[in-house]
C-alpha cells in the first residue's frame, strides 16, 4: 500500500452493533474509508450499488441467508478485484481455505493487529 489509505474504502460486515463500531473507528482512524453493513444481504446490496470497495472485513458467524465464508465466496466470484478479511471469535480458519488470497483474524483482535492485517491483506 501506498499510504494512500483515505482513497481505500472497506466494507465492515459485522451483526454486533460494538464490534462493528469499533472497527469502524479503528478503521476511519487509520484513515479508510468505511461502509458498514449489518448482514451478509445487505453487504451484498451495498456492492451492487457502491462499485469501489477495495476490502471485504467480515465476520463469520451472522444470521441471515449467509455466514461470512459464503459471502466472501460469492463477493469473489462477482467482484474478484475485492480483497477479503474474515474474522470470527469462535473459528479458526485456515487461509487456504479462505476463496482468493482472503486473510483471517482472530477475535478479539487489537487496533494495531487490525490494521496491520487490513494493510497486508489490500498489499495481497
Amino acid at each position: 500500500m501506498d499510504g494512500s489509505e483515505e482513497n481505500t474504502r472497506i466494507l465492515v460486515v459485522e451483526d454486533e452493533a460494538l464490534v462493528r463500531m469499533q472497527s469502524t473507528d479503528i478503521l476511519e482512524h487509520a484513515g479508510f474509508a468505511v461502509i458498514e453493513a449489518t448482514s451478509a444481504d445487505q453487504a451484498l446490496e451495498i456492492l451492487r450499488k457502491h462499485g469501489e470497495v477495495h476490502l471485504l472485513f467480515s465476520d463469520v458467524d451472522m444470521p441471515g441467508s449467509m455466514d461470512g465464508l459464503e459471502l466472501a465466496r460469492q463477493v469473489h466470484a462477482r467482484w474478484p478485484n475485492i480483497r477479503l478479511l474474515l474474522t470470527s471469535g469462535h473459528h479458526r480458519l485456515q487461509e487456504a481455505a479462505l476463496p482468493d488470497d482472503g486473510r483471517f483474524i482472530p477475535k478479539p483482535w487489537d487496533q494495531d493487529g487490525l490494521i496491520d492485517k487490513v494493510r497486508e491483506t489490500l498489499s495481497g
